[in-house]
């Protein structure tokens, strides 16, 4: 019976090789066009993450930015200049635990490295050894600074690998452990941090308490950044962002209401309204993926109504001999799900193929954006349990889809069919 039906069907296809190719061509279109679009939308999302993954980090950090709003007989445009009280504010038991580890940053002093001859710009900036990965910076040579640094107020300094070169252009590497001049005072290099050949990144992190002995014995401070224990969610990082900025605000005597006052990067809130854009744009490509299936849902649904009206004679004549509804019905929605089926399938490996065409192409070419290069697309791919889950889902749909033709076909009377041309 099945093997009847399977030689009836390709005989039926053969018959009719045009009207086959054009409906294997659209169900293979839109199953190739999905997964290219899938694939071209993970690469871009693989690039996209990859890129602020950079740039953001699993803590808070605030620093002082300038009034937008006259206060307290103030005027506007006066610079927020962050202290030790504000460490102690941080600090201080009355967030519970809410606040985890705490790490500082001085402001930068402008200096000239100078080494055998050479000269180069840097900015002097005093940090603790957590200001590495808080900046998601990258060692190319050599260690960062340290606690024991920090607790011996070492002279040790870490310099861009872009000074590096600048400094001992035939040998960047050869800096390492030498003493270069910043200003009048004399540095150990200890590191080399990396950065794109265009960054335009100038700072040279040297211990905090080296900096508080040798260029600013004040309490004042560039930024705090701690780390944040309790709150999940967006509106609750939002609730406790507001909640410590009010204290902020209240010391500084700035209006409630100003926004500008103090600069928050919370990387938290960044990540997770990242991780939302991410689900977001994800549905969106599978909505239009969706929707270019879809057309090539209703072409075999055309397709397959002009086959019924086409052979409405043949099938008069099958029920005149005596086949019953189901074998029409059968025969017809047999048809849809063979085409559907192995050009769905032909669909998806070129789909593959052209996921793997892109990786080697358009993935390859960067984008420059003045101060640095980035891939458009990365890993623009999709996994075989997706590939394989649109072309079952095409067939499932292209079998739908012939339903309607197939029940018409099927409740066709032998005396109207014999009378069809």
């Amino acid at each position: 019976m099945i093997r009847d039906l399977l030689h009836e069907i390709h005989s039926t296809l053969r018959q009719n090789k045009l009207r086959t190719a054009l409906t294997g061509f659209a169900v293979s279109w839109g199953i190739f066009l999905l997964i290219a679009l899938l694939g071209a939308g993970n690469g871009l999302m693989n690039s996209f993450m990859g890129n602020i993954a950079d740039f953001i980090s699993q803590n808070v950090s605030v620093s002082g930015w300038m009034t937008s709003k006259p206060y307290a007989g103030y005027k506007e445009n006066r610079l927020i200049q962050m202290d030790g009280e504000d460490v102690l504010y941080t600090e201080s038991d009355k967030w519970g635990g809410v606040i985890g580890d705490i790490t500082l940053e001085t402001p930068s002093t402008s200096v000239t490295l100078s080494l055998d001859g050479k000269t180069v710009s840097g900015a002097i900036v005093g940090v603790m050894p957590e200001y590495l990965e808080q900046n998601k910076n990258k060692m190319a040579v050599g260690r960062f600074v340290n606690q024991m640094d920090i607790r011996e107020k070492r002279k040790v300094i870490v310099i861009t690998l872009a000074q590096a070169k600048e400094l001992s252009p035939k040998d960047p590497e050869g800096v390492m452990g030498r003493w270069i001049q910043a200003g009048n005072i004399s540095f150990r290099v200890a590191g080399i941090i990396y950065t794109d050949e265009r960054s335009f990144s100038r700072y040279c992190p040297i211990p905090y308490s080296t900096y508080k002995a040798i260029y600013d014995s004040s309490d004042k401070i560039e930024s705090i950044t701690f780390t944040v224990n309790g709150p999940t969610t967006l509106e609750e990082h939002r609730a406790f962002e507001d909640k410590y900025l009010k204290g902020l605000k209240k010391r500084h005597e700035v209006d409630p209401d100003d926004r500008r006052a103090f600069w928050v990067r919370n990387g938290y809130t960044d990540n997770l309204e990242m991780t939302k854009g991410s689900r977001i744009l994800r549905i969106a490509l599978w909505i239009l993926g969706l929707l270019t299936l879809v057309s090539g849902i209703v072409g075999v649904s055309n397709i397959m109504l002009i086959t019924v009206k086409e052979r409405t004679h043949e099938f008069g004549i099958r029920k005149a001999i005596g086949a019953k509804p189901g074998n029409i019905l059968s025969l017809i929605i047999a048809e849809s799900i063979t085409i559907t089926a192995i050009f769905g399938y032909a669909g998806m490996l070129l789909g593959m193929i052209g996921c793997q065409v892109m990786d080697k192409t358009i993935a390859q070419d960067s984008v420059d954006l003045g101060f640095e290069k980035i891939q458009m697309l990365v890993n623009p791919s999709v996994g075989l349990d997706t590939a394989l889950e649109a072309t079952l889902l095409l067939i499932i749909a292209g079998t739908v889809a012939g339903i309607i033709p197939a029940w018409k076909a099927a409740r066709v009377k032998p005396i109207e069919a014999l009378r069809a041309e």
